[in-house]
């Protein structure tokens, strides 16, 4: 069942998105050769602390940690570890920010020092994929838009959309209906209605979209050892029109 957020809900949950787009910023100045995610695990751990407010994944069906960190051919769901960060690696961070019972939920993936023109690229189609399926989030659209505009904008530049791992609705637990993919037919799925608030979340993969799973139970893998990249923002739908929760400008 889609629940319904109110106004108020709302602006609470804009709260916990604004503090997570300004972890999310202070997390760019510290991505650089050499860094570790468990340094930003640790960092992360102390500035939601610091600004009142917990990491809402840690714990949750028994993941310990409040970030996922996932490098290089990693899709989604890494730990963070010890290993120091290469130069021409990409690293992706994901958080849930919970602020007074509010939740919000955003991805970024960062460039570690100089990349490939192809690692780039993929960076910066994955992004430019997100936009393109927030454009479609309209009262009166189906969720099917989005994840159709997404395919269709990737997938033209050789890149592939992962299918196993898709957005969500989102508040006041972190997973709820409706579910969000990334790929698929327009016209399809639930309806855009005011009051939703959902994720979308493209992870985009330099070769197939195929996925596997490490020994953890918890992290995702390119099948073909590829870079993955991932951006997310969680997105409101209101009478006056969408809300980027977690916009990070």
């Amino acid at each position: 069942m889609i629940t319904y957020k109110s106004q108020r809900e709302i602006d609470m949950m804009k709260k916990a998105g604004e503090l997570l787009a300004s972890t999310h910023n202070e997390i760019a100045k510290m991505i650089k050769p050499g860094v570790t995610t468990w340094e930003i695990e640790e960092f992360v751990n102390d500035y939601l602390k610091r600004n009142g407010a917990t990491p809402e994944q840690k714990g949750y069906k028994g993941y310990e940690f409040a970030t996922c960190a996932s490098i290089n051919d990693e899709i989604c769901h890494g730990y963070p570890r010890k290993q120091p960060l290469q130069e021409g690696d990409i690293v992706t961070i994901d958080m849930v920010v919970n602020l007074n019972g509010a939740l919000a939920d955003s991805a970024w993936s960062y460039p570690v020092g100089k990349v490939s023109e192809q690692t780039q690229q993929l960076l910066d189609v994955t992004k430019e994929a997100l936009y393109k399926g927030i454009e479609q989030v309209k009262v009166g659209n189906r969720i099917g838009d989005i994840g159709h505009a997404i395919q269709s904008f990737v997938e033209p530049h050789g890149f592939s959309v992962v299918r196993n791992f898709i957005g969500h609705g989102i508040g006041p637990t972190i997973h709820e209906k409706p579910e969000v993919p990334h790929f698929g037919l327009p016209g399809k799925g639930p309806r855009i209605k005011e009051g939703m608030v959902f994720t979308i979340e493209p992870m985009v993969n330099i070769g197939g979209f195929e996925t596997k799973m490490d020994n953890n139970g918890w992290t995702a893998r390119t099948m073909d050892g590829t870079l993955s990249a991932q951006y997310e923002h969680t997105i409101a739908v209101t009478k006056d029109g969408i809300i980027i929760i977690t916009d990070q400008d």
